[in-house]
Parts: C-alpha cells; structure tokens; sequence
C-alpha cells in the first residue's frame, strides 16, 4: 500500500467508530484493512426486512441483483427467492418480497434469498473484502450496538455504512432514514458505557441526527422520501415497521454467505 493509501482521509483512520454512504464509502473504509466489523444499514427496507425474517427463524442470502442470477443462486440454495413488493401483492399472502411488514406474514419459508440494489449489494461487497459484516435496523440498533460491545468488535474499530438509495441516473441518493439508523448504532454504542470511543466526525453527525429526531421519529420516518415514496404505493405498513425501535434482539450475522441471527 502507497503513502497516499495509507493516509487517505476518507477512510477516517485514528476514530474506532467511522460512517460511510452507499458502495462508494463502504470501499473507502474497509479498504486499509483496519477495520474489524462493518454495520450495514438500510432501513426502507433491507435490514429492517432482514431482521423481521431472522425473528421468523428464516436464514437470508444476500444478492445484489434481481435478475435469471438471482433465481439460479435461491435454486442453487434451495432457498425462496423473494419477489418485488407488487408482484407479491399479487401473488397474495404466500409472495415473499423485500417489505417487512409482509416478512411479518410468511409462513413455511426456512430458506430465502433476498435480492437488494443498496443493502445486500454493500453487505457482499463487504463480506467479499474479507470485512465481518452485520446488519442493523432501527428495530435492532442497540441490540447490534451490545453485540458489537459484547463481541468481536470489543475494543475494535467498526465502520457504519448507510447504505442509502439510487436517483434514477444510478447515483446514490443519501436516505435520511439510514442516517438516522446508522446514528441508533452509534448513539446505543456510546449510552453502552464507552463514551470514549473515538468516533469520527461523520459517525458524530449521524449519532446527532438520531437523538434530534428520535422523539418525533415515527412521524418523521412517514414523512422522509423513502416514507412518502412508499405510502404513495400502499405500503405505509412497511414504514411503522421500520419505525420501531429497539424492539428486537436478533443481530444478523453474515457468515459463509448467509446472514443467521
């Protein structure tokens, strides 16, 4: 590695708990290989679908793509492939899909790939890069924050990516939703006892934002654009359920290329 690797600021060395958006930043801070866990958060609707389906006892493959791979690897797997939010709509109670309020629903399913553009396309990259990757939600955020405490990551540095969403020109569009989630990490991390953890500047910022927000949070969540977005579809019930904090105490691991709680 060059000087200029070595001293990259982006990669925000010298803070144990750092924050990076979408693929991009995800690179930027596992690339000098100091980094001990990676958070992935993307909370309309990745982690958050992740999560409900892990409190279900169902095992998850990430896949970035939604395409003839993504039905060939759920073969491979023998795993379900979940389908897109309308398309299970119509299939009717038994169509599984990236929403969490309908993850809530599923019956008989023990094996699922979940196709993701943001979240599962960083936690592959990820586990890809040799990085140890879990997968947090505001549902779960200070049951991750323990884990990491508690863990591997005990003393360790942790990298918080907010996975964010895409404009149409396939940019990253910051999602206040997962600044708010990667900020539940970063604020459950310090309230567990260790104020002193060294966070950089941008983990600083999110930990800001979710205490600002957090006593109006429900409301806000609904009236972010990833909130109106899917309200305008039907699927204002995936955005409460993404909105309720703290309520689970499953911490998705990726291990061998599925996440187990």
């Amino acid at each position: 590695m060059g000087l200029a690797d070595t001293h990259n600021p982006h990669r925000q060395r010298g803070a144990q708990v750092r924050f990076e958006w979408g693929t991009t930043g995800a690179r930027a801070l596992v690339a000098a290989g100091d980094v001990d866990v990676a958070v992935v958060v993307d909370v309309l609707s990745f982690t958050t679908t992740l999560t409900v389906a892990l409190e279900r006892g169902i095992t998850v493959w990430p896949f970035p793509w939604k395409d003839a791979r993504a039905a060939a690897f759920a073969a491979e797997h023998d795993a379900v492939l979940a389908v897109g939010r309308l398309e299970a709509e119509r299939e009717g109670v038994g169509g599984v899909s990236l929403s969490p309020a309908g993850m809530a629903r599923v019956e008989g399913v023990r094996r699922l790939v979940l196709p993701s553009p943001n979240g599962s396309t960083i936690a592959t990259l990820l586990a890809d890069a040799g990085t140890s990757v879990v997968a947090a939600s505001l549902r779960n955020a200070t049951a991750v924050a323990r884990w990491l405490t508690e863990g591997p990551a005990g003393g360790g540095t942790v990298a918080v990516v907010a996975a964010g969403e895409r404009w149409a020109d396939d940019s990253l569009r910051p999602a206040v939703e997962d600044l708010w989630g990667a900020g539940a990490v970063v604020a459950a991390l310090v309230d567990g006892g260790q104020p002193s953890l060294g966070l950089s500047p941008e983990a600083g910022v999110a930990e800001a934002s979710f205490r600002a927000v957090r006593p109006r949070l429900g409301e806000e969540l609904l009236g972010c654009a990833s909130g109106r977005e899917l309200v305008a579809t039907g699927f204002a019930a995936d955005v409460r359920v993404a909105g309720e904090v703290d309520v689970s105490a499953v911490v998705p691991v990726l291990v061998d290329g599925a996440f187990r709680a």
